[in-house]
């Protein structure tokens, strides 16, 4: 016993620990295996098109949402201009929007027969294609701009945050020294705010590496469209393993670049609040123009997709309010609450495990278990199908030795297949966000209660769980909205008859009829949009 910590929660937490990298792992085995013909032939035709589109639909989505995200979070955070306190959560909310239905929206307007080029055409009496240019949404440029305008909010938020901890001493510094606003933003508040731009940069690629809905609906050939037609269209599990192991290094080369870029991150310097007299009173050109920007970001990436998906739902209201709609919202949300239960209870007992513990090695399996959070959904859902399926198939080998008729595909072919994957892919978030609520309990506390004799068990119940209630909530909620928003695992597990609110409205964004699945898609939506309104109290009290 360790501060009353028994072995049997050590083990615990190494148990969860190996369940949750079971299908790491096991993808790492099925690629080893041989299967070159499928691989080699992709290697000699298509595959550097996969790799090379890959890098640089990760490229300009990281360059556009740092150019797009860097000048609103610095006005948000630094400057002052008419409603700036609204802005500062409003422009969090393209993260609610799912890319594909995005993409979608702006396909239907700026395609030949959208309303926007339909207008060019009669202004100036064109009558056919040949006779003018208009770029093509539908591809991979398009593709990097849609992106950019969902994902850009994963940089504003930590590029703010870094803005608005800066020491305002530095930049009366600067004005002393002659500095005008835009020089001390571009030689004092932008280098200091690099790492957290770094990190908010790696984040935008990962997610834009594991985006499948809207690369496919825009037939850009990425990675992770590879993976899906080499499974589904070659029928070779082995050849789609290879092009995920090519993610994989991909995804945590990412990752290590950014941890080794900010290996040596030193803060000596931090201000937790800002005064409003800090912040540069902008003229009244100038702060206009803020407003507009702001204005113009927010009403692109949110207000114009939100305000044409509520159009498509009155419009088509009496074909989607039907039976189906009822039962996949439901089967989205027992899903999702199902992952959020099983998330925060594997996750109370790793950070238990972590906190309690002084050895090292215990805490590992907590950091071990985040690793599923950087698998792209087309990959993990090859990771989890090759360990379910060899234990359907145990499983039926040994009813058969029995001679008895065995009960199937009881993992693979059941909701149970999506559930686990949901939990290894989104369990990282839960984790974190306990362990956030741990840092505020002192630790005086556990050491008054070990010294008092209590068990592990009294420990857990009477003492933290109390105290990481708030934690706790945020962490289910969280992994719920996830789970309801997933897509590439949902499409590629989902047992046959089964649909979620996801799948259903990629299916209509798939046939080019939105507008039957935009009431579905606006419930996505609005449940995006319950933790931003928690976010948005923290904002305010730093803002």
């Amino acid at each position: 016993m360790i501060l009353g910590l028994t072995r049997s929660w050590s083990l615990a937490g190494y148990f969860i620990a190996a369940i949750l990298t079971l299908p790491l792992v096991a993808l790492i085995v099925q690629a080893t295996l041989p299967d070159q013909a499928v691989f080699n032939h992709l290697f000699n035709t298509v595959l550097p098109t996969y790799i090379a589109n890959s890098l640089l639909l990760m490229l300009l989505v990281g360059l556009g949402t740092l150019v797009i995200a860097t000048p609103a979070a610095w006005l948000v955070a630094r400057c002052d201009f008419p409603f700036r306190r609204y802005f500062q959560w409003l422009l969090l909310l393209p993260l609610a929007m799912p890319a594909y239905i995005v993409a979608y929206v702006y396909t239907d307007m700026l395609d030949y027969a959208g309303p926007v080029q339909r207008t060019l055409r009669a202004w100036f009496e064109w009558q056919s294609p040949h006779d003018y240019y208009f770029p093509s949404i539908r591809s991979l440029g398009g593709a990097a701009i849609i992106l950019s305008l969902v994902l850009f909010p994963y940089i504003y938020l930590l590029a703010r945050t870094a803005f608005m901890e800066q020491s305002s001493s530095l930049l009366y510094a600067s004005r002393v020294m002659g500095c005008s606003p835009w020089r001390s933003f571009w030689r004092l508040a932008l280098p200091m705010a690099r790492p957290a731009l770094a990190v908010g940069v790696a984040l935008v690629a990962m997610e834009t590496a594991a985006d499948f809905a809207t690369v496919s609906y825009f037939a850009v050939p990425t990675l992770t469209t590879a993976v899906y037609d080499t499974w589904l269209g070659y029928g070779s599990l082995t050849a789609a393993a290879k092009l995920s192991a090519i993610m994989l290094l991909v995804v945590f080369s990412m990752i290590g670049v950014e941890r080794f870029a900010r290996r040596k991150q030193q803060l000596f310097q931090k201000q937790s609040s800002l005064n409003e007299a800090d912040r540069y009173v902008l003229s009244p050109k100038t702060a206009w123009v803020a407003l507009g920007y702001c204005a113009v970001l927010l009403f692109t990436a949110f207000l114009l997709p939100f305000i044409v998906l509520c159009g498509y739902a009155i419009d088509y209201f009496n074909e989607s309010w039907d039976v189906r709609f009822w039962q996949y919202s439901l089967n989205s949300l027992y899903i999702a609450a199902i992952v959020s239960a099983v998330c925060v209870v594997l996750s109370l007992i790793l950070m238990f495990v972590r906190r309690v513990s002084p050895r090292k090695s215990d805490h590992l399996p907590s950091r071990l278990s985040c690793t599923g959070y950087a698998l792209p959904g087309t990959v993990l859902a090859i990771g989890i199908l090759v360990p379910l399926t060899f234990i359907d198939f145990a499983i039926n080998d040994v009813y058969d030795w029995f001679g008895v008729r065995g009960p199937g595909l009881l993992l693979t072919g059941s909701v149970f297949a999506l559930i686990f994957a949901f939990c290894v892919r989104f369990i990282a978030i839960s984790i974190g966000s306990l362990e956030n609520s741990y840092k505020r309990i002192s630790p005086s506390l556990d050491m008054a209660c070990i010294t008092l004799g209590r068990t592990p068990n009294q420990l857990l119940w009477r003492v933290h769980l109390p105290l990481l209630r708030k934690g706790i909530f945020a962490g289910a909620l969280l992994v719920f909205i996830e789970s309801m928003k997933e897509l590439p695992a949902a499409l590629l597990l989902r047992p046959i008859g089964f649909e979620n609110l996801a799948t259903y409205v990629f299916q209509f964004v798939s046939d080019e009829r939105l507008e039957h699945g935009a009431l579905a898609a606006i419930v996505i939506v609005l449940v995006g949009l319950v933790p931003l309104i928690y976010l948005n109290r923290s904002l305010e009290q730093q803002g």
